[in-house]
């Protein structure tokens, strides 16, 4: 039964009619009813007079069972050309049921978020360009349907896009496009270049095969890095935390953490006591600033140990007592290359941090 054409003034509703030669009942009816039950945001219709079926952009002698998407948008009618059973329905609705391009709000998030194209392209850009950039990003989703999600971040939006642009590490005011592979992933990409059609598709396309290299929120490489304690940022933990000549300790933290202002100074203790053997890194990160998908944490101060040889394999999570005694047993157990400390220096028997264990495990 078609009801009220109001429905179609609201944009997360479709409009789908169907029509059979001859009723509303059998397999068809059936295939689309059942299509129904899988999308709680979509109104389904259908209807057997061919005038009814013309006011919703249907020919009245097109071939039948004809089925077609309507929306409140730029890209308003979405004709289905595929087999018509449950699958195949509810796989056209899905894909094309989101706008050309979404702009995220607190409203469209669960939406962007849910749908089954996990892959997303965001474009970042202030208010004042969204004019200028927003439709350049609409013809490029036209040749992406039902493979990415275009998601538009209005990142001086200081209530809901400059949370997200920082989420991302999205800073200055220039437009910017990423990819992101979805939660579950989590990898980003950066466009390089300007924001135009062409280069929009080839990044999509590029992005699609997995030719991209991941983008990664970091600070600038310290000019130095000489202290017992190595600052990694996302742009150089390759080369010092994934090196296969070293064991590497890790710790990602973050600097408002009291939990890891508590634990500096063991750390401190602990990278002083290991300076001297070359085949162990002592490390930190800033992991409000800085990323890497070698380097995920639930919360802070996260301790993570890179086994010389094995950097391929995940690093194993330390979970010790926040001693430099703990800790130095930790690396003795796993650590891929023997050590063996140098002779003690200091004739103290005591330390609050645990260091004459240290050298009684010598």
């Amino acid at each position: 039964m078609v009801q009220s054409m109001k429905v179609l003034v609201d944009p997360l509703s479709g409009l789908m009619p169907h029509f059979s030669c001859h009723n509303l009942q059998g397999a068809e009816s059936d295939e689309l009813a059942a299509a129904s039950k899988l999308e709680d945001g979509v109104n389904f219709y259908q209807t057997v007079i061919p005038n009814v079926a013309k006011l919703f952009h249907i020919d009245p002698d097109v071939k039948r069972p004809a089925l077609v998407l309507l929306k409140k948008e730029e890209e308003k009618l979405n004709h289905f050309d595929g087999q018509f059973e449950k699958a195949a329905i509810a796989n056209f609705v899905s894909s094309n049921k989101l706008p050309l391009v979404s702009t995220f709000t607190r409203e469209s998030a669960p939406v962007i978020f849910e749908s089954p194209i996990k892959k997303q392209l965001l474009l970042f850009v202030t208010k004042n360009d969204t004019a200028k950039f927003i439709s350049v990003f609409q013809e490029a989703a036209k040749f992406f349907k039902g493979k990415l999600v275009f998601v538009h971040v209005e990142m001086d939006n200081e209530d809901v896009g400059k949370p997200v642009a920082d989420y991302f590490g999205i800073s200055g005011n220039a437009p910017k496009v990423l990819a992101f592979t979805g939660n579950d992933d989590g990898r980003k990409f950066l466009l390089e270049g300007e924001v135009t059609v062409d280069n929009i598709k080839a990044f999509g396309e590029d992005f699609l095969v997995d030719k991209l290299k991941p983008f990664l929120k970091s600070d600038p490489i310290p000019e130095s890095n000489d202290g017992d304690v190595k600052i990694v940022v996302g742009n150089n933990f390759d080369e010092i935390v994934l090196d296969e000549s070293k064991d590497v300790l890790l710790e990602v933290y973050a600097p408002w953490c009291g939990h890891c202002q508590a634990l500096e100074p063991t750390y401190n203790k602990l990278a002083k006591h290991l300076r001297s053997i070359d085949s162990i890194v002592i490390a930190k990160m800033d992991g409000t600033t800085n990323e890497h998908p070698r380097a995920k944490s639930d919360g802070f101060p996260t301790l993570l140990f890179y086994p010389a040889g094995k950097k391929s394999s995940d690093p194993i999570t330390v979970d010790a007592d926040r001693t430099v005694v703990a800790f130095y047993k930790f690396l003795k157990k796993h650590a891929s290359i023997p050590f063996q400390l140098q002779k003690p220096t200091s004739t103290s028997k005591t330390d609050d941090s645990g260091s004459s264990d240290v050298k009684e495990s010598q």
